[in-house]
C-alpha cells in the first residue's frame, strides 16, 4: 500500500488554518536526531522538542518531550491504565501511516489524524523551542504553549 507523505507545505497549511504562529527554519543538513538539530540551529538539546509516537494497547499516542529526555513508558501506561508492556514505540511504517510524516521530521501537530497527545511539563517551561518541521532538513520554531493549545495535550511528568 502506497502512503502519501505529508510535508512542510501541508504543515504550513495546517498552521494557517489553525492560526498557529511559528517560523520554519530550512537547514543545509538533515536533522534526524536531537543532537544534529541542536547543532544545526546553534542551541542546546533542551530547546529541541521531539515528537514520539507510541502504541498504547494498539492505539496511537503522541508523546512530546525535550531533547535528550527519556520518555518513561511506565508514566504513559499508568495514565492510560494499562500495563507497561502494552506501551510500544511505533515503528517507522506505523509512524508514517498514522501521522503522515517520517520519523525525524514529525511535527507535534498537523498529522493525518488527530492524535491523543501527552506532553512533558518541562516543554512548557521553554519560552521558545524547535520541533520537527515536516522534512528532515526543516525545523519549526514556536512557543510550546501553542502546541498545548492546538493539541489539547495532557501535561505529565514523562521523565519520572
Amino acid at each position: 500500500m502506497l502512503i502519501t507523505k505529508l510535508g512542510v507545505e501541508e504543515l504550513k497549511m495546517y498552521m494557517q488554518t489553525h492560526d498557529i504562529r511559528g517560523e520554519f527554519v530550512r537547514l543545509e543538513v538533515p536533522t534526524p536526531t536531537v543532537e544534529t538539530a541542536a547543532q544545526a540551529v546553534g542551541t542546546s538539546p533542551d530547546q529541541i522538542i521531539k515528537s514520539i509516537l507510541f502504541l498504547v494497547d494498539s492505539h496511537p499516542v503522541l508523546a512530546i518531550a525535550c531533547g535528550f529526555s527519556n520518555i518513561q513508558r511506565r508514566v504513559i501506561a499508568d495514565f492510560y491504565g494499562v500495563g507497561k508492556k502494552k506501551v510500544k514505540l511505533a515503528d517507522s511504517d506505523t509512524v508514517l501511516q498514522v501521522s503522515g510524516y517520517e520519523v525525524g521530521a514529525m511535527p507535534p501537530f498537523g498529522h493525518r489524524q488527530r492524535l491523543n497527545t501527552v506532553i512533558d511539563r518541562r516543554v512548557l517551561d521553554l519560552p521558545s523551542a524547535y520541533a520537527g518541521g515536516g522534512a528532515e532538513n526543516v525545523l519549526l520554531q514556536l512557543k510550546p504553549q501553542d502546541i498545548l493549545q492546538v493539541t489539547g495535550a495532557t501535561v505529565l511528568d514523562l521523565r519520572e
